[in-house]
């Protein structure tokens, strides 16, 4: 399986020569963009929803913990490694909250590289092996309704947790476009927006019979970790605020 590879290196050089030593370390991962700007990485993990990001901690225009944050955010499942220099290393110390994969210290050293490389890799197949009960290249034997709804199904019980639909499809052989089609066929909408129509389902009636539990807790247990992308997405969703709907629910 190919993993995709997102660089970020506000020194040309480093940056291309991080690039080299990626490809020569493990053949599996795959770089598909490369930014010399934090905005630019995000932009461009926005357009292209890497499987990892790999950043310097030190970036202009938007720094690389503020990158790492903002993707977090936006994209869970996205996978973390930082490089820095030594003075930095205090500095890097908050990217333990943003679940890192790895630190490394530059200039970027190979066989670290390697090892960073094959964790990351480690870390997909766990979350992949735990996929291959439900689908596997079993399943593409029922019919495309089956798979749909077996997907439904599954999305109902897991709503709550980070799913990866990439990893889903790979594990039938399928690519997520085609997995998503078939999705879209019977139940009108994405599976992402399905996800996100259960979680935000789920919040309302939170909010409506579990007045003990904050916004927060709320937020958390439906699967969002920030609270503000929460409160956007529900406000998107329902025309107002986790607040404003629970204080309209009391009147």
């Amino acid at each position: 399986m190919k993993y995709t590879v997102i660089v970020a290196e506000d020194e040309e050089l480093l940056l291309n020569n991080l690039i080299s030593k990626i490809r020569k370390a493990d053949p599996d991962f795959e770089v598909i963009g490369k930014a010399q700007t934090g905005s630019q990485a995000y932009e461009l993990v926005e357009e292209l929803n890497p499987d990892v990001l790999i950043t310097d901690i030190r970036m202009p225009v938007m720094d690389g913990i503020t990158l790492l944050a903002e993707v977090r955010k936006q994209f869970p499942l996205v996978k973390f490694i930082i490089t820095s220099g030594f003075s930095d290393f205090e500095y890097a110390k908050k990217a333990i909250s943003l679940k890192v994969s790895d630190y490394l210290l530059k200039p970027v050293d190979s066989e670290e590289l390697k090892s960073a490389l094959f964790k990351v890799k480690n870390e997909f197949l766990i979350t992949k092996s735990s996929y291959e009960d439900v689908f596997n290249a079993g399943t593409t034997r029922m019919p495309p309704g089956k798979i749909a709804e077996l997907l439904k199904d599954f999305l109902v019980e897991n709503y709550s947790q980070d799913i990866n639909l990439n990893l889903i499809a790979d594990n039938m052989n399928y690519s997520s476009s085609y997995l998503t089609r078939i999705f879209c066929q019977v139940y009108d909408c994405t599976p992402s927006k399905y996800i996100t129509n259960l979680r935000i389902s789920n919040a309302q009636k939170m909010l409506l019979h579990n007045p003990e539990f904050s916004i927060r807790q709320i937020s958390e247990a439906v699967g969002y970790h920030d609270q503000g992308y929460f409160s956007r997405i529900f406000k998107k969703q329902t025309g107002l605020s986790p607040f404003e709907f629970r204080e309209d629910a009391e009147i």
